[in-house]
């Protein structure tokens, strides 16, 4: 590493990063949030509004660091997330409503660890930002926490329980799926599993999918929303469609290749938070599933098959 990575290496070491945070990838990706070349000073420290994109720009244009385009996520998950949570930067500072997946989020250094840069260099003074950085984590985590807390996204479950999703349509749409079209249209249904643009499985009830025979592991591309009717012996896999497909004829034939052993009968359901979103999608609808839309919670639409709602017989 160059002699710039190597002293952001050692400030993530100060700050009390395990040593999984402590490689190349981090200390660029903290070089970059500070806006810190390779001359540039850790007191003229920065704190601009920078995409994921803008670091992986900043790591090739001034460390000569390339990273492949499909990275991108692996910087996301595995560095900026856990700087995210260490209190080391913000994420939409700028709009803490702004949905988690829009190409317009951004992460900005927080003030404390921006002090701690700057610092840097300083034996003394670098150990007392440090000092006073860890001293408030605690604090600060819990009034970050309470601060993005405002902002998500409360749904009720048919237990009472209530979970949080982050902001954004997405996810205004699938508590609509599960507080409108569920009672309406699958009664006393459990959810056994829901997705978020954040964290991609906020609910997972893995041993009721095990009993009836759906293996889920990380590389399934689930669908958003899992429901199951007992009564009936129905599962529900529901797509929530804001910026993604709805269930067409391809993903159609994942799902009942991913479902080929299991003992429950299947309804395939796409929904939409108004009508003029399912209009842009209709043709791409695959037969022998539904469509509900979010502002007309009362009807469904139907393509094809021997009833309104019913399962898809892989048999």
């Amino acid at each position: 590493m160059s002699k710039k990575t190597d002293e952001a290496t050692k400030i993530l070491s100060a700050l009390g990063r395990p040593a999984a945070l402590r490689n190349e990838r981090s200390a660029l990706t903290l070089l970059a949030l500070a806006y810190v070349g390779p001359k540039t000073p850790w007191a003229d420290a920065q704190q601009p509004l920078l995409r994921i994109v803008d670091i992986m720009e900043f790591m090739r244009a001034r460390y000569r660091k390339d990273y492949a385009p499909n990275t991108r996520e692996t910087v996301r998950r595995q560095t900026i997330h856990q700087f995210e949570q260490a209190r080391i930067v913000d994420r939409n500072p700028d709009d803490p409503t702004r949905p988690t997946n829009s190409g317009k989020t951004v992460y900005k250094l927080t003030d404390q660890a921006l002090a701690v840069l700057q610092a840097f260099g300083s034996d003394v003074a670098f150990r007392a930002q440090v000092a006073r950085f860890l001293e408030q984590f605690g604090a600060l985590q819990a009034a970050y926490s309470s601060s993005r807390d405002t902002h998500r996204v409360p749904l009720r479950l048919p237990d009472g329980a209530t979970i949080y999703l982050s902001p954004g349509k997405h996810n205004e749409l699938q508590v609509a799926v599960i507080e409108e079209f569920g009672p309406r249209f699958a009664p006393g249904a459990e959810v056994l599993y829901v997705g978020d643009t954040a964290d991609k499985h906020v609910l997972l009830q893995t041993e009721r999918l095990a009993a009836l025979k759906v293996v889920v592991t990380e590389h399934d591309k689930l669908p958003d929303i899992m429901l199951y009717q007992a009564d009936k012996n129905w599962l529900y896999f529901v797509e929530a469609v804001t910026s993604h497909g709805p269930i067409s004829p391809k993903r159609h034939a994942e799902l009942t290749r991913m479902l080929a052993g299991s003992s429950a009968e299947f309804v395939f359901v796409t929904t939409f938070l108004i009508a003029a979103e399912f209009r842009k999608y209709a043709a791409d609808i695959a037969w022998e599933t539904e469509v509900w839309i979010a502002d007309n919670p009362d009807h469904m639409i139907h393509f094809n098959g021997p009833k309104f709602v019913g399962p898809y017989r892989l048999r």
